[in-house]
């Protein structure tokens, strides 16, 4: 069985968790950061608001049904689609979206070989 990690995220007032394979959750704690550190940077008209990743841990026993639990898989695709989705002349987007898909090859193919097994 595979050992997950939750990473917490907050926009606002709302929280979230992403489950990771412990071996990606640090990746994408990582990811969040360095996305928050360029986002700013960006001039396109429409940028998507971004969840800052406050917190890791190793177990969640949610008491709140609303709060929800999105798989790592399906929030990295979200992200990469909204940062696809970017109009961008000024900001060389692509090395954020290297990044992104970068992590997003790498859950895939876990899920693929933790699936397969």
């Amino acid at each position: 069985m595979a050992i997950m990690r939750y990473i917490v995220l907050q926009s606002g007032q709302e929280v979230s968790f992403v489950e990771m394979p412990a071996s990606h959750a640090y990746q994408l704690s990582a990811l969040n950061l360095r996305l928050h550190k360029e986002i700013d940077k960006l001039t396109a008209s429409h940028v998507p608001v971004l969840p800052y990743a406050i917190a890791e841990c190793a177990d969640v026993e949610l008491h709140d049904n609303s709060v929800p639990i999105h798989s790592g898989l399906d929030y990295v695709n979200r992200l990469e689609r909204d940062f696809a989705s970017i109009e961008e002349k000024s900001y060389p987007l692509i090395s954020l979206l290297t990044e992104i898909r970068a992590l997003q090859a790498q859950l895939e193919q876990w899920y693929e070989e933790e699936y397969d097994l």
